[in-house]
Formats: C-alpha cells, sequence, structure tokens
C-alpha cells in the first residue's frame, strides 16, 4: 500500500505532501451526474458496487493519495431508528425529528447489520485500490448529527434548534450525544475492520459550541471515539475559532482546519500535532497559475513533517474537473 497519508497523519516527515480532497467523488465530476441519473443518493450509498465505482472516479482523474468512501454522515441515523431522506433542493430530512427529551433514543441496532453496506464497500475498495492508496473512512460527529436530528432538515450556519436545546434540555442534549457516541464508536470500529486505513470525524458544526461546551460535553466523546479507531484518525470542525488546542487534546491524530485559520498560525500553536487542509475551496474556481500558487503557499507555511494538503472543506460543485488535477499535480510535483 501507498502509505504517504498513512505516514504524514503519525506525523512523519514525508517528500511531499499527501493530497486528497473532500467531498472529491462527487457532483464537479460529469461522470458522478451520470450515474446519479440512475440511482437515487441513498441508493447510491448504499449499493456497494455502485458506491465502489464512485469512489474510484477520483483516482481514475489525478490517483490522490486517499480515497475517501462514497458514504455521508447520516448513516448512523439509521441504527438510532431515525429514518431520513434527501430531499432535492431542501438537503437531508429526518423524517422522526428529536423534538424533546421524550424523543431521545433508549439504544440502537446493531451496526453491522444496519450498515452492513458500508462495510461492504470498504471490503471492495481494499481488494480494488488498496495496494496503491490509503482508503478513508469517516463518520459524522455527535455534535453535528445532533443538530441534524433536532433540527429535522438543514438549519443555516447558526444551528439554533440544537443550540437551544442545549439550553432547554441540557440533560436531553447530553444523553442524545451520548447516544449517537455509542453508535459512532461501533461505526468506527466495523470501518477499520472492514479496511480503513484512516478514519476522519467530521464533527463539523462543533465549531459553533463555546469553547466550555465543546470541553465540556463533546471533547469526552470524541475521545471515546476516536480512541476505538485503531488506525490513524483526523478530526475535523468548520470555523474552530479557539478550539484549536481543545481539537488538539480530542484524541485525534491529525487536526483538518478550515480555510479561516491560517497555516502557519495554526502549525505554530499545535506544535508537532499533524495538520490537514486547508486551501480555501473557491480557490479551485481561479485558473491553474492562481491555484498553484495558493497551494504551494498552504504547502511551505504547513512544512515536510505531519501535514497532509487538502481543502478548508469540501469541494465546490462548480469546480473545473481539471483543477482538482492541477490542486493534485502541484503536491505530487513538490519536492521538499
Amino acid at each position: 500500500m501507498s502509505d504517504l497519508l498513512v505516514r504524514a497523519a503519525r506525523g512523519e516527515r514525508t517528500e511531499r505532501p499527501p493530497v486528497w480532497l473532500m467531498r472529491q467523488a462527487g457532483r464537479y465530476i460529469p461522470e458522478y451526474r451520470d450515474i446519479r441519473e440512475e440511482y437515487t443518493f441513498k441508493q447510491a450509498i448504499s449499493t456497494p458496487e455502485v458506491a465502489e465505482r464512485i469512489t474510484l472516479l477520483p483516482w481514475e482523474l489525478f490517483e490522490p493519495d486517499g480515497l475517501v468512501m462514497f458514504s455521508d454522515i447520516l448513516t448512523v441515523l439509521e441504527p438510532l431508528g431515525l429514518d431520513y431522506h434527501i430531499e432535492s433542493g431542501v438537503g437531508p430530512v429526518v423524517e422522526n425529528p428529536v423534538n424533546g427529551p421524550a424523543d431521545v433514543p433508549a439504544g440502537h441496532a446493531d451496526v453491522r447489520e444496519e450498515l452492513g453496506y458500508v462495510g461492504a464497500l470498504l471490503e471492495r475498495l481494499q481488494a480494488s485500490i488498496g495496494d496503491e492508496t490509503s482508503i478513508i473512512g469517516f463518520t459524522g460527529g455527535p455534535f453535528t448529527l445532533a443538530a441534524y436530528a433536532v433540527a429535522g432538515q438543514p438549519a443555516g450556519k447558526k444551528q439554533l434548534p440544537i443550540r437551544k436545546f442545549r439550553v432547554e434540555h441540557p440533560d436531553a442534549f447530553a444523553d442524545l450525544l451520548e447516544r449517537f457516541a455509542d453508535v459512532v464508536v461501533e461505526y468506527v470500529e466495523y470501518q477499520v475492520e472492514a479496511g480503513a486505513d484512516v478514519i476522519q470525524l467530521f464533527d463539523t458544526y462543533a465549531g459553533l459550541l463555546t469553547p466550555d461546551d465543546y470541553a465540556e460535553f463533546v471533547q469526552p466523546l470524541h475521545r471515546r471515539i476516536l480512541d476505538a479507531a485503531d488506525v490513524p484518525t483526523i478530526v475535523f470542525a468548520r470555523n474552530p475559532g479557539g478550539k484549536l488546542d481543545l481539537l488538539a487534546d480530542s484524541g485525534a491524530d491529525v487536526v483538518s482546519l478550515d480555510w479561516t485559520v491560517d497555516m502557519a498560525d495554526a502549525r505554530e500553536q499545535l506544535g508537532e500535532t499533524p495538520v490537514q487542509g486547508n486551501l480555501d475551496p473557491t480557490y479551485l474556481l481561479g485558473d491553474r497559475e492562481f491555484i498553484r500558487e495558493r497551494t504551494e503557499s498552504v504547502i511551505e507555511k504547513a512544512g515536510p513533517k505531519g501535514h497532509i494538503l487538502n481543502l478548508g472543506h469540501g469541494i465546490n460543485r462548480n469546480t473545473p474537473v481539471e483543477n482538482a488535477q492541477a490542486f493534485v499535480e502541484t503536491a505530487k510535483q513538490w519536492e521538499w
């Protein structure tokens, strides 16, 4: 297996930065759009041969150093008995949301049975491409999953429903996060068993919490989840603000940075902690020279040790494929 990404995640010096893109198997790729004409999103992620085909699209285009399985953070709602669908023009809709303390699930079904299609996908990926690149599994984090469960649908940048729930029902809020953590621990263990070489924890909305609330409610759960993975782990929260040190102490091997954080400042603050990121995704809408210059700036600020090159969030759907290729090629042509 090409272990460049794994070595960087462990804090080792690498001859060049390993590179992949969050949301790299997505709507910016014409072939992906063609496949989605045949399958709904949930059909695509729950049919292993289709999900494998989509996961491999970026490999055929530019051979990144990590292939992230084609799936969704909301899959773990299923073992908790929370039903969801993707509504065109709206996004994910939870059909039986958590409206109050009485709706907090008491337990969950067997993750391996409910989400067996994810394990089947990872096994297929290890068999087909695992000797050539790192396979990246992922999961949503407890706060972000709870935000969807409480709001019932996308709730905007401020995520007011879950923050209101935290104020009105603090005990139920803590219980809900615990229920999600219980499921996610099993899910992470299952992904590693099935062949994931790296696990990324997306608790995207956790950046909205105060540092005190993150430390009290979420950080202990992040530790429990990340400790369950016997492979290198990455944690991501958008707009982390004053929580970089807390994220570094979450149990993750790598802190993934969004584009609002200066890479050099983060490196100075985090010391030896490996980092991932953090090019502004909109920069991939520029020309190739602009992309190369801005990408090289990130690489130079990050340095040669413990850095995984990525975007600061998911790739924009309007990004030309050749621009994603230019981003990856910049990393591959780099030499320390």
